[in-house]
């Protein structure tokens, strides 16, 4: 994709992963002309996601309650591809494993699956994340073991379009990291929060949804997912964010 010239924006970010600071969006400027190859389309949908727009497809579920703290979402079945590693292969980066799913689909160039066919992109990008870290128990999903930050393993998650229905429907990944798997009808107790999710802000959202399950008399019975559905240069005030718990 070619970008108008006066936009600079760290496309590295989502290369790299969905890794991304507050102070992100200091280095995006508005357009100021445009590449002869960018069309007024293109430029609408950049800032469209800019400002916070969603404009691909999202997993379908049902709201079975909603109150003040949260609320209790039924999934349908999807099929995910999905990626565990270590950080430190990534150079630290917990969301190193985005480029490598990124690759599967085809967002950044020739897709890497056997067909090859390209896959649209969809949101949230998920990471499942471990619990016990934040006092609870065991998806760009991310999950993590608790052996320490040298040993700990993530989990990154892309739920492929509905068309996919089953998991030998989608391409076979030529990259033998990234597996293909079929998530049943799930229940979820859900946050939706804005700005940047950082560990912090994840950790206090978490706790804090896990006591009004309790609370509530939901059973907790697994990992905490986050769901992010913005690029990295979404300012932050627009960004869409979610903590969701399994519960029984």
């Amino acid at each position: 994709m070619h970008l108008p010239r006066g936009i600079q924006i760290s496309y590295p970010l989502l290369y790299k992963g969905l890794k991304a600071t507050s102070t992100t969006h200091k280095n995006l400027l508005l357009p100021t002309s445009f590449n002869s190859h960018f069309t007024l389309s293109h430029s609408r949908s950049i800032m469209g996601m800019v400002f916070g727009k969603i404009g691909v497809e999202t997993p379908k579920y049902e709201v079975t309650k909603t109150t003040q703290d949260y609320e209790i979402r039924i999934y349908a079945p999807s099929v995910a591809a999905e990626v565990t590693y270590d950080p430190s292969q990534f150079k630290g980066n917990k969301d190193g494993g985005f480029m490598v799913l990124a690759n599967y689909i085809g967002a950044l160039g020739n897709p890497q699956n056997t067909k090859p066919e390209k896959i649209a992109m969809t949101a949230p990008v998920i990471t499942k994340g471990s619990a016990e870290k934040i006092a609870m128990t065991a998806p760009v999903v991310t999950k993590s073991s608790e052996e320490g930050e040298r040993n700990k393993m993530v989990t990154m998650q892309f739920i492929l379009p509905s068309s996919y229905e089953k998991a030998e429907e989608a391409p076979k990944p030529t990259d033998e990291r990234v597996v293909i798997r079929e998530e049943g009808e799930r229940k979820y107790g859900v946050v939706k929060f804005s700005g940047v999710a950082s560990d912090e802000v994840v950790k206090e959202k978490v706790e804090k949804l896990r006591l009004s399950l309790e609370r509530d008399g939901f059973k907790v019975i697994g990992d905490f997912l986050l769901g992010r559905y913005n690029p990295p240069w979404t300012l932050p005030m627009f960004r869409t964010n979610e903590v969701m718990i399994p519960i029984e």
